[in-house]
């Protein structure tokens, strides 16, 4: 009787399926925007409460035992059953779930979401933000917006706006009026593959990257912040540093625009069309993407 009364959290319930299906609880935790501690502890609940191990656990792999296969498939169908609850009795209600990297939720959209709820006061968004390389759709998520090299085949992915690649720094900061002149000066890094300056350094005849200093970063946000604060020159798509640009934070100090065959795209999951606010939402993000490619 004890166990009926007391069911397991169904926070638990989500951590076990995130982590089985991504095979590692850092994932997970950055799936479910929790820190790894915390799903660790909500495996431990679930441990604790069904009185068995979920997972079986070694240096290299991590495996769910024959009980955490139970548990999962009762998890999953008892998750599955509340969304489509959800869905049933409060459709016009539940948020748009739409995934996307941190800094073109903070440099492209939260700049344009004025405009969205201004003309669509009864729907509501949810934007959910990941910190990672790649954007991977979350099975709860409605779309998502990730970067890609090139464009994509499939007729349901809208391009948002193409890359453009272009420096930046403070306003004042140092003597830069050619390429030869950022050899003074830190690079500024987005990722840690540093292609973004390699890309636009060979088009503009720099040097090789072991004759510059460099600051690196794993985020675009960072990057341009700290361009910002004085620390050096960031290369960043002229997208996402539009806004800084236009108030002023930010500046282009020489150089064109360098068009590379990468795209941000937004991706609709196959069950985006059962939202009654879908077409409307694809809608708005196709205006977007038309005056952004009116712009350059």
């Amino acid at each position: 009787m004890d166990k009926i009364r007391h069911l397991p959290s169904l926070q638990g319930l989500q951590a076990l399926v995130e982590v089985a299906g991504s095979g590692s609880f850092t994932q997970a935790a950055q799936t479910l925007c929790l820190t790894q501690s915390a799903v660790s502890r909500q495996i431990q609940q679930l441990e604790n409460h069904f009185g068995v191990s979920m997972f079986l656990r070694n240096s290299r792999s991590l495996r769910l035992t024959p009980e955490g296969e139970q548990v999962l498939a009762s998890a999953r169908h008892i998750l599955d059953q509340l969304k489509s609850l959800e869905d049933r009795l409060a459709p016009q209600k539940r948020p748009f779930r739409i995934r996307m990297h941190v800094s073109l939720a903070v440099r492209w959209l939260l700049p344009k979401l004025s405009d969205f709820y201004r003309r669509h006061p009864d729907v509501s968004l949810s934007i959910e933000t990941v910190a990672t390389e790649i954007v991977e759709p979350a099975s709860d998520s409605d779309a998502y917006i990730l970067y890609l090299p090139e464009p994509s085949s499939d007729s349901a992915c809208l391009t948002l706006f193409e890359e453009a690649l272009v420096p930046v720094c403070a306003p004042g900061f140092g003597t830069l009026e050619s390429v030869d002149d950022l050899v003074r000066y830190p690079l500024l890094h987005r990722s840690a593959d540093k292609q973004a300056w390699i890309d636009w350094l060979a088009a503009n005849n720099g040097k090789s990257l072991e004759d510059y200093r460099h600051i690196h970063f794993n985020l675009d946000e960072l990057a341009l912040d700290a361009a910002a604060r004085g620390l050096g020159v960031a290369m960043t798509d002229m997208t996402l540093a539009e806004e800084s640009i236009e108030r002023g934070v930010l500046l282009i100090p020489f150089g064109r625009p360098l068009k590379t065959r990468g795209v941000y795209s937004l991706c609709p999951q196959p069950s985006a069309a059962s939202h009654p606010a879908c077409s409307l939402i694809m809608g708005w993000f196709a205006q977007q993407a038309g005056r952004q490619q009116g712009e350059y």
